[in-house]
Parts: C-alpha cells; sequence; structure tokens
C-alpha cells in the first residue's frame, strides 16, 4: 500500500497552482538532480523545455514558465523569498542568462526556449519535456508529469513520490482506515501519528506541523492586510482586505497570534461567521493569485479551505484551542486527502475542480469533526458529506488565472465542510446510505467521464463564457 504521509498533502510552496507551478518547479529540480548524476551538469550548453497539454494551455496564467525557470536556478520553492521572484526572472529575460542551479550561466531566450505545445502526452495531462544540450551532437532528454498536489512522475506508475514504508497501520480506503481505528482503538489522528513516527520523532512532526500552521497563518495575515489588484490582467480586485475592514473590532495586536486574540474578543453575529470564514479563506487564495507562499492542501487552487474552517474553530468556536488541536486537524485533514489521492486524484487537470476544492472541503470536515468530538465513523461521514455536494465541480478559470472562480470557490468549500461536519455529528454511521469509498470512486469515475474542456484547459465553462475584454 502507498504510505502518504501528512506532510506529502500539506506542503508548503509558492503559488498560484500546485500542478502547474509546484510541480513543474520541483520537475525542474530533478531535472538538475538528474545531470548531477550524470556528472554533466557543468557540461550543459543550453536547455529547451517543452510544456504539453494543460501545462501549454494554461501555463502562462499559472506560472509554469516562471516555475521551471526558478526550479533550473536551485531555487526552493518552500524558502525561496517571494520577493525576490520577478526581479529574478526579469533578470533572466532581460540578460538572456539563466544561472543553472547557481553553478554555470548558460544562454537562454525566454520567448524562445519555452515551447508551449496544445497536444497533450498519454501518462497525464500536465507534461514538460526537459532537454539538455552538451555539443550540437549530445543532448539528454527527460520528460516528467506533474500530478497533482506539488507530486510529480516520470510517466510510470510506480514513480510517483509516494514511498512505500514501514506504517504500522496502512490503508487505502477509508474502510481500512475504520478497520485499524476500531481494531486498535485510535483516533484518526492518533493512528497517523504513529505512522508519522516511523520517518520522524514527535518532536519533528510537532515542529513540522506547526510550521505548516503558521504558514497558513501569515497567509491568512497578509491577505486581510493587503489591499489592491491582483496581478494578472483580469484587474480582480483584493476582496479579503475590504471584507476584513469592516468585520475587524478596534482590538491592537502586532503578532499573528495577537491577531487570533483580537478576533476572539470582537464580537460575531451569526451572519459574520459566514463571512469572517469567507474572508480567511478568500485572503490565502489572493496571496496564492500573487505567487505567495502558501500551503498546498492538497493543491494550491485549494489552499484557502483548510487554513479557513480551522481557523473559524480557533477564533470563532473553541476560544480555547491552541497547539493540540491545530496538530490534530492537520494529522485528519492529511488522512482523508490521501485517501483521495489513491483512490481517486487531486489533479484538476483530469478532475476538474472536484479534485481540488471537493478534496480539500472533505479534508476539513473531516478534520473539523474530530476536533468536534466525532467518532471515526462519523469524520468519514463528514469527509463524504463535504465531497459528495462537489461531485462533477469542473475547473474552467478565466484566462487560466487562478483567480475567477477559484478564488470564491475555497469560501464556498469552507462553509460547506463546517455543515458537513455538523451534520456527521448528528448521523449514526449505522445508518448512512454512501460511505466515503463510494464517493471516493464515484468522482473518479466522474473524472474520466468529464469533458477535457472543463479540465483546467480554459476551453470550457466559465473560461470561454466571459469574454475577458469586459474584465
Amino acid at each position: 500500500m502507498d504510505c502518504i504521509s501528512v506532510f506529502d498533502m500539506l506542503k508548503i510552496g509558492v503559488g498560484p497552482s500546485s500542478s502547474h507551478t509546484l510541480g513543474p518547479w520541483r520537475a525542474a529540480q530533478a531535472f538538475l538532480v538528474e545531470l548531477q548524476e550524470m556528472n554533466k551538469l557543468t557540461q550543459v550548453q543550453k536547455i529547451i523545455i517543452n510544456l504539453y497539454g494543460s501545462l501549454s494551455l494554461t501555463g502562462k496564467g499559472h506560472a509554469t514558465d516562471f516555475a521551471v525557470l526558478l526550479g533550473l536556478t536551485g531555487a526552493d520553492p518552500e524558502y525561496i523569498p517571494v520577493e525576490d521572484i520577478q526581479a529574478t526572472i526579469q533578470t533572466i529575460k532581460t540578460t538572456h542568462q539563466l544561472y543553472l542551479n547557481q553553478e554555470k550561466n548558460i544562454p537562454f531566450d525566454f520567448d524562445k526556449d519555452i515551447i508551449f505545445n496544445r497536444e497533450f502526452l498519454d501518462f497525464h495531462p500536465n507534461g514538460m519535456m526537459f532537454t539538455a544540450y552538451f555539443s550540437e551532437k549530445e543532448k539528454y532528454d527527460s520528460t516528467f508529469f506533474s500530478i497533482g498536489g506539488g507530486f510529480i512522475n516520470k510517466g510510470d506508475e510506480d514513480s510517483t513520490t509516494d514511498v512505500i514504508c514501514a506504517y504500522p497501520y496502512q490503508f487505502n480506503t477509508s474502510e481500512e482506515l475504520l478497520r485499524h481505528c476500531d481494531s486498535s482503538g485510535l483516533s484518526i489522528s492518533e493512528l497517523m501519528r504513529e505512522n508519522e513516527r516511523t520517518q520522524r520523532t514527535d518532536q519533528e512532526i510537532d515542529a513540522e506541523l506547526m510550521r505548516v500552521w503558521s504558514t497558513m497563518l501569515e497567509c491568512m495575515y497578509i491577505g486581510c492586510h493587503t489591499e489592491g489588484v491582483l496581478p494578472g490582467g483580469l484587474n480582480v480586485r483584493r476582496r479579503a482586505y475590504d471584507l476584513y475592514q469592516k468585520l475587524k473590532a478596534a482590538i491592537p495586536y502586532q503578532t499573528h497570534n495577537e491577531w487570533i486574540y483580537s478576533i476572539r474578543k470582537t464580537k460575531i453575529a451569526f451572519r459574520e461567521i459566514f463571512k469572517w470564514v469567507s474572508c480567511y479563506a478568500l485572503a490565502v487564495n489572493e496571496v496564492n493569485a500573487s505567487l505567495g507562499r502558501v500551503v498546498t492542501a492538497p493543491t494550491n487552487g485549494s489552499a484557502g479551505v483548510i487554513p479557513a474552517v480551522l481557523m473559524y474553530y480557533l477564533t470563532i468556536d473553541n476560544h480555547k484551542a491552541g497547539e493540540k488541536e491545530i496538530k490534530q486537524f492537520l494529522m485528519v485533514a492529511g488522512v482523508i486527502g490521501s485517501i483521495f489521492k489513491k483512490g481517486a486524484t487531486i489533479s484538476a487537470a483530469m478532475g476538474g475542480c472536484q479534485a481540488e476544492i471537493g478534496v480539500s472541503s472533505a479534508m476539513a470536515a473531516g478534520a473539523l469533526c474530530e476536533l468536534l468530538g466525532g467518532t471515526p465513523e462519523q469524520v468519514t461521514i463528514a469527509a463524504e458529506i463535504a465531497m459528495e455536494h462537489h461531485l462533477g465541480l469542473t475547473c474552467d478559470p478565466i484566462a487560466g488565472l487562478v483567480q475567477v472562480p477559484c478564488i470564491e470557490r475555497n469560501a464556498m468549500g469552507a462553509i460547506k465542510a463546517i455543515n458537513a461536519a455538523e451534520l456527521a455529528l448528528e448521523t449514526n454511521p449505522k445508518e448512512v446510505k454512501v460511505t466515503l469509498d463510494n464517493v471516493v470512486k464515484t468522482m473518479w469515475e466522474t473524472a474520466k467521464d468529464m469533458n477535457n474542456k472543463y479540465k483546467e484547459t480554459s476551453e470550457g465553462g466559465l473560461a470561454v463564457a466571459v469574454n475577458i475584454a469586459d474584465c
């Protein structure tokens, strides 16, 4: 069985897309490793990058061209100062030089050496090929596929970044997961911690979970405190800032934790709960759309759902909650996401937006349900309810940008997650008609039946119904 870590499902990276930005970035880094292993890196004279299928059709809107170049420079998406990105790309454009792995300058023409091919390769819609030229007669080609959530593949089912490991509780389905919970007496979060202990110490697990949360919190904070228009040409106005200005109270704060405290002290009416949750989700995805640092959860396009629901719990539902609940929530979210990755897809290019917003909503619903006292069975019910009401959701980004309708969908996915968790808590598992495994299978069948123009190609739906000139 595939042993997918929570930290595989919750990756820190740069927006706007896990499949079109983070995945290609990681593929470029992997290509550098291949050249190093061949002892050929210093012999490279020229590199050509071919992008295929969905990476070609929406690659410019998703900054795929930026990502592959940043990866080839050796920059890491987890740690690169995001304010350096534009300057690095501009230097490549103006100097016609690429500083390969920070070791060697090679000539590079930004307009000619990245080739956008509309045709699709066989293995996956998100294909790319790197070609390194060592001389006029010698070259090396390497093909990669970005299969969603920042995962990459060489075109072989066995070559994903999933690792066959020594987890004591291995599962591919929710049925297998629940069987382990029943026999061990562990909750889903406790069971997953036992698995994670085979790879990290408790201190390392806790530190990484809190690093993930800190990135989410910073992302929400930046989004709520930044006004203006998003880049990309659609002239989409940032909405989180304006919404936050209307919701906040006159309580001073200087740190992120003080910010949480100030929100807890704010009087919140029922209608305002929806606005707060939406504000959190919008904030994250506006940062994502601006090539900011986000947590892929499980993708960048759906990065706002999980932090919005967790922030709802911390600021509105349970004012006494802290690190313990944060780590518990993220652990469960990762488990639910892994079930979808194993049984279906988290790639919009393969499954439409149901594979992004739908999965993130299911992850958040299950995680919230456990925090609210739900049993393992009720956790899976919450995840099922959330996904059930996203089935068939298409991916149709206007102008190939992760902005419209993507940003709003995060707000809707977060609200659905909260509702699903509450419904699950009032559900008797013995009376359930649809299991999580049923909905995972159905999502995958729906994905395979969905027309390609509704799968992150911007060739159908709102992407063609809305006249870009009118934006």
